[in-house]
Order: structure tokens, then C-alpha cells, then sequence
């Protein structure tokens, strides 16, 4: 399994210099490259490097293989979006702020040294890793980096591979149902609040439409720091969540988490705009991450299922019940939580993909 450790760079007044000199270069490279993969619809890294590799090379101060680097993050970009074959494709602008990827050509450890390319050569870094940092850095074999300034101090995000971790042999499933007023709803009767990050989500989109409205500099300095602000509240929740939602399947002795596929959710909402810019700005895809590499990480295993009428069907009988808001009915008499049914009906959905059990607290 992969797993990413961030690791502080001790760089001095000349460092930083040659690393924003570096910064500017690659991305200068990357923007390059993103008019070729508008005209040809090429994101392919193979393909794209035919087709850009030598001019970039002959117009960018980059060595060969950051040249090579520069192709892999827009290819990464652009595979990270979903394009439909019909459809335009975006223009992607890379910022100077963004990160510059390093394979192992064109970094080293050694000890406690970094080395890395820079346009003016390569230059050692003195890192510090805290105990955390080295109880994996000693686990994993060192793969590829990003090197990131925050704050104008610069890291060396490091992608670790480590040895995958025993599979538990509990077949027992647990369903996980995601959603905004309840961010996640387990099978097991488990439901973990949404009702204060949503209503402080709606306090920063009001804010962000005054600020927009008024276009000041200063509005748009707040705007970036509120911004900015809003998606780590988000990400520390996630995280906590997903903790919670990996100690709860420990605890219930679940070998299996059943998640929902939500490729292409956002364009199958259906509903007006207010509520559809609501959902779009929700992070259901880091929490289903979050979810999914905390439970690798503890040997669990995990499926995505397809959520079609997860909500509307009974998860005692599987026929179609009534939902009113937060509570659901069937005629056979089943009565509960619309969302704790969502989560129980995709244990139901997971028994045709495999016959192991799931584990629901009937209320």
C-alpha cells in the first residue's frame, strides 16, 4: 500500500530562491503543454510526450526528466476530471503556487539529506522528520514526491510504499450511507452528524457572495483566506469521521466496508440550483477516501456498490417504501432512519457481489 509523509525542509534564503525558480519553471512547462491536450484530447502520458516533449524541451530552461515530469502532473490533472466524450475539454491553468513532482531521477536520501534538481543543479537539504514521519519513512521504500511551499516554508510530500498489511478473515459487512445532513450513516445504528458543518458551510458561502459582490482588493485577499480557511475545517472533520467509522467496524469485527460508487454524481442531481451548489461544494469523495485508506491501512477490505434506490427500498423486504424527510416506512412494517436504511440496503446490494453477512442493528 501507498502512503504519503510530509517532511520539512530545513532550506536557506538561497534554497528557497533556487526552489521558486524551479516553481516558476515548471509550471511555465505545464501551462505549455495544456494547449496540445485541449487540441488532441491527449492526456495519455505516453501519447502527450510524442506530441509535446521536444518543443518543451527546447523552450523551457528544465532538465529532461522534470521536462518528463512536467507531462506526467498534466496528465495527472486531467485525469483527475471526468470528460465526457462529447464534451469540451476544460483548460487547466497551473498556478505558481501549485506542487512540482519529483520521481527517483531526480531526487535521493541519504541519511537525513535530501538531494534535489534545481535549475542551477542539484543541492542538499537537510530534512526534519518527526517520529511519526520516521516510523513509516523506516517501513516504506521511498517512490515519488511533491515538493510544496506553505506559508513560505517548503515540504517534501514523499509517497511511501509500504507492505500491505494482513487481511483480516472477518467476513462481516458493514454499510456506509453518506450524506449532508447525516455525513455518514453505518449499518451498525452508528450516524455521525452533519447538521453544524452544513450550516457553517451555508455562513461561508453568504460571506464569499458579499465579498464576491464587492470585487476590493481587500475582499479578494479575505476571500482566498476564507476559502482556504473553510477546506481544512472540512478536511479535519473528514478525518474524524472516517477514524470513527474504521473503529466502529474494529469494534463490530467487520472484515468488509460497503461504500457507494459516486462516479458521475454530480451530474445525476437532480434538483435547483441553490441545493445542487450546496451538494457540488460537499466532499463526499475525500471522506469515501479518507474511509478507504484508513481501512486498508487495518487490513479491511472494501466495495463499492451502486447506490441506485438505496433510499427507496426497504431493507427488510426490498420493496419500495415512503420516505418522509428523515424517516422511512414500509408497508411490511419496517420503520427507521432513511439514511440508516440507505446503509443497510448497500450491505444488501454487496450480498450479490459477495455472500458474506452484514452486520445491522434492526431497530
Amino acid at each position: 500500500m501507498k502512503y504519503t509523509i510530509s517532511i520539512f525542509l530545513e532550506t536557506s534564503k538561497e534554497d528557497k530562491l533556487k526552489f521558486v525558480a524551479l516553481q516558476d519553471a515548471y509550471h511555465r512547462a505545464c501551462n505549455q503543454i495544456i494547449p496540445s491536450v485541449v487540441e488532441e484530447r491527449c492526456w495519455n502520458r505516453v501519447a502527450l510526450h510524442h506530441l509535446v516533449y521536444k518543443e518543451i524541451r527546447k523552450n523551457s530552461p528544465l532538465g529532461s526528466q522534470m521536462v518528463c515530469n512536467a507531462i506526467f502532473s498534466v496528465c495527472k490533472a486531467y485525469k483527475a476530471k471526468t470528460i465526457g466524450r462529447n464534451e469540451p475539454v476544460p483548460v487547466i491553468q497551473f498556478r505558481k503556487n501549485r506542487s512540482v513532482h519529483f520521481d527517483k531521477r531526480t531526487y535521493s536520501i541519504k541519511g537525513n539529506i535530501l538531494s534535489l534538481y534545481t535549475l542551477e543543479g542539484r543541492i542538499r537539504i537537510p530534512m526534519r522528520m518527526g517520529s511519526f514521519q520516521e516510523k513509516y519513512f523506516s517501513e516504506g521504500m521511498p517512490a515519488e514526491a511533491e515538493l510544496i511551499c506553505r506559508k513560505g516554508k517548503w515540504y517534501f510530500n514523499l509517497v511511501l510504499d509500504l507492505p500491505d498489511p494482513p487481511k483480516t478473515e472477518n467476513t462481516k459487512m458493514i454499510g456506509i450511507d453518506l450524506g449532508e445532513n447525516v455525513l455518514a450513516a453505518v449499518s451498525t445504528g452508528k450516524m455521525y452528524g452533519g447538521g453544524k458543518i452544513r450550516h457553517e458551510r451555508n455562513q461561508y458561502l453568504a460571506k464569499r457572495q458579499r465579498l464576491q459582490s464587492n470585487g476590493t482588493q481587500s475582499s479578494k485577499q479575505l476571500l482566498k483566506k476564507i476559502s482556504g480557511k473553510e477546506a481544512r475545517r472540512i478536511k479535519h472533520i473528514n478525518h474524524q469521521v472516517s477514524k470513527e467509522i474504521v473503529k466502529e467496524a474494529l469494534e463490530q469485527e467487520a472484515g468488509i466496508l460497503i461504500l457507494e460508487d459516486l462516479t458521475h454524481i454530480r451530474t445525476r442531481i437532480k434538483a435547483g440550483k441553490k441545493i445542487r451548489s450546496r451538494l457540488h461544494r460537499w466532499a463526499f469523495r475525500e471522506l469515501q477516501t479518507m474511509i478507504h485508506y484508513k481501512a486498508e491501512s487495518r487490513g479491511l477490505q472494501i466495495i463499492y456498490v451502486n447506490p441506485a434506490y438505496s433510499s427507496q427500498e426497504c431493507s427488510h423486504c426490498g420493496c419500495l417504501g415512503v420516505r418522509e424527510r428523515h424517516h422511512f416506512k414500509c408497508l411490511c412494517g419496517n420503520q427507521q432512519h432513511s439514511d440508516l436504511n440507505a446503509s443497510r440496503n448497500l450491505c444488501r446490494f454487496a450480498q450479490s457481489i459477495d455472500r458474506a453477512t452484514c452486520d445491522v442493528n434492526r431497530m
